[in-house]
């Protein structure tokens, strides 16, 4: 009788997260058409349903037109029952941002905040955590948690910070932050959390990389939806492929590494660490910008080519860079589609959908996608 007992309690959760997943993706929708589409009895439904709409994860939204007998309901999911937070801690900087289950962007916030390995340090972020939160005006009892996304390799269980050069943060842990976060916290790679944030809610694309254009270079491999790190965590680390042998020595001690040649201050090393005024005197052909572009788009198509030859699937120009690149994303295909061996195609690359804090969101949807994995 036990076993049939939690055989049961099994199934019910499996086919509630099969709804719940549904009405997360779908627009509004009747019970009779989630009975149809996922090929369960009405009663069945009917019964999820209601223990949804008792959570407050769903709602009713109205009345579909009658076809001759009762009006049914349509019903959504309710993106406002949660909120996740996110993190996107840089060498000087902290950004933060409050998503709701559909990833719709609440409130986002950017400070000067040099990193410290110390504890007041961590103190400090935890209450600018709070103090943001509270700014929000949400329940905190809706909060599902805090994504941290930091530059560094983590451990296999996210726990722990097994490589960090940018940040002083080797050896550390996300015990760091949540002793002073009352929150549920999570730390993300910030490459693998854009990469993240660019595929969620993608219906047609299920493999792309995102080539992450920051004051490093980073970026993620997706596959199947599904984040490949690599046997160390270290995939993704395309800042650190050789492009130029014996070229520019890059800040890990290498030459001629990727981040030398396409990080963002390349560019806005020329306008005083402003990306968005580099983007606006190159629309002015202005110099030097214009002579920086050109060889900077060069080195770039050359770092995109090789992408697209190893993985064979989208790529995608995010980080402080790739967000100014949608008016100059033409030029790029054409430079890339130039050095494809497998013809004159450079459709494959686009411009991330994220433009404002995008590793932020990232390490947010990491609380987002355990919940619905819970329900």
């Amino acid at each position: 009788m036990g076993e049939n007992r939690v055989y049961s309690t099994e199934i019910k959760k499996i086919n509630r997260n099969a709804i719940y997943r549904l009405l997360y993706k779908h627009d509004p929708i009747s019970i009779q058409e989630i009975a149809f589409t996922l090929k369960m009895s009405l009663p069945t439904v009917t019964q999820n349903i209601k223990e949804l709409q008792e959570r407050d994860l769903i709602i009713e939204t109205g009345q579909f037109e009658s076809t001759g007998g009762r009006k049914a309901k349509a019903i959504a999911f309710n993106n406002s029952a949660k909120y996740a937070v996110g993190l996107d801690i840089t060498q000087n900087h902290v950004g933060i941002v409050l998503i709701d289950l559909a990833c719709n962007l609440i409130k986002n916030k950017r400070i000067q905040f040099p990193f410290s390995n110390t504890k007041t340090y961590f103190k400090e972020v935890g209450q600018f955590v709070n103090s943001f939160i509270s700014h929000c005006n949400i329940e905190t009892s809706k909060v599902l948690g805090v994504g941290i996304a930091l530059p560094a390799i983590l451990s296999e269980d996210k726990q722990k910070v097994n490589y960090a050069t940018i940040i002083n943060f080797e050896n550390g842990s996300v015990r760091n932050f949540s002793e002073f976060i009352p929150y549920t916290c999570i730390l993300s790679n910030d490459a693998n959390a854009g990469g993240f944030a660019e595929i969620w809610g993608e219906k047609d694309v299920q493999d792309m990389v995102l080539l992450s254009l920051n004051n490093t270079v980073g970026g993620s491999i997706i596959i199947g939806k599904n984040l490949y790190t690599g046997r160390n965590q270290r995939g993704g680390e395309f800042g650190h492929m050789t492009i130029i042998p014996n070229g520019r020595t890059c800040y890990c001690g290498k030459k001629g590494c990727v981040d030398s040649y396409c990080s963002a201050k390349i560019l806005s090393d020329s306008t005083n660490g402003n990306i968005s005024e580099f983007f606006r005197l190159l629309r002015e052909n202005k110099e030097p910008q214009k002579t920086i572009w050109e060889q900077y788009a060069a080195n770039l198509a050359i770092t995109i080519n090789n992408l697209r030859m190893l993985y064979d699937c989208k790529v995608i120009l995010g980080g402080y860079a790739g967000a100014y690149m949608d008016e100059h994303l033409e030029y790029l295909r054409e430079l890339v589609s130039n050095r494809n061996t497998f013809g004159n195609d450079g459709s494959y690359l686009d411009v991330c959908k994220y433009k404002l804090e995008a590793t932020a969101v990232g390490a947010a949807l990491q609380h987002v996608e355990a919940f619905i994995n819970s329900i």
